[in-house]
């Protein structure tokens, strides 16, 4: 198949039409805040039960109240998205991280690697625990828990940190699979 120019993914699945009216009206709330419609969003929006529970996961993850930064989740977002090396993360995390910091620097070194980037040993540990979950969660124990109490980690903060982590491990894996593509704005987003 051939990909349309505004076809956020490689599979032909045109939105519900007419999208119901909550729809474009969170539409309109991502264009106002972001400056865009982000292409997961349009991708999930052929199934708006799909999409409903994707956005209300991603929020509560990522928005919601938390002992973790908003920058701190992006972070985890962005070091999981390059390990499983998927393209639209990488980008659109990425872009976060750029904007969130105020540094560019800092967003690029998350995607490229984030054992070379200007962080806590807070941050290095949460992310190097959110690596373990991406690459062997079998294998955590209660040494690598341990480890995230001793920086001063809350069990509530190791639970959101699995959990960011947990989440975009899932949707990389969607988003590889279906060809999903970053919106073009996020490249040239704070930089």
């Amino acid at each position: 198949m051939t990909r349309k120019d505004d076809q956020p993914t490689a599979l032909d699945l045109p939105p519900v039409d007419p999208l119901p009216e909550a729809t474009p009206r969170y539409f309109e709330i991502c264009e106002e805040k972001l400056g865009l419609v982000p292409n997961v969003l349009r991708a999930h929006a052929f199934d708006i039960e799909k999409l409903d529970a994707f956005t209300a996961l991603y929020n509560t993850l990522m928005l919601a109240p938390s002992g973790l930064t908003k920058l701190e989740r992006e972070m985890i977002a962005v070091v999981v998205s390059s390990i499983n090396r998927c393209w639209y993360c990488q980008v659109a995390h990425g872009a976060a991280v750029r904007a969130l910091s105020g540094d560019p620097a800092l967003g690029e070194a998350m995607v490229m690697n984030y054992r070379v980037a200007d962080i806590t040993p807070r941050q290095r540990a949460m992310l190097d625990f959110a690596a373990k979950v991406t690459q062997a969660s079998a294998t955590i124990e209660e040494a690598d828990r341990q480890a995230l109490r001793d920086h001063g980690f809350t069990d509530r903060d190791i639970w959101d940190i699995a959990n960011v982590a947990g989440f975009f491990n899932m949707s990389n894996r969607v988003a590889s699979a279906t060809g999903m593509v970053p919106n073009a704005d996020y490249h040239a987003q704070a930089r």
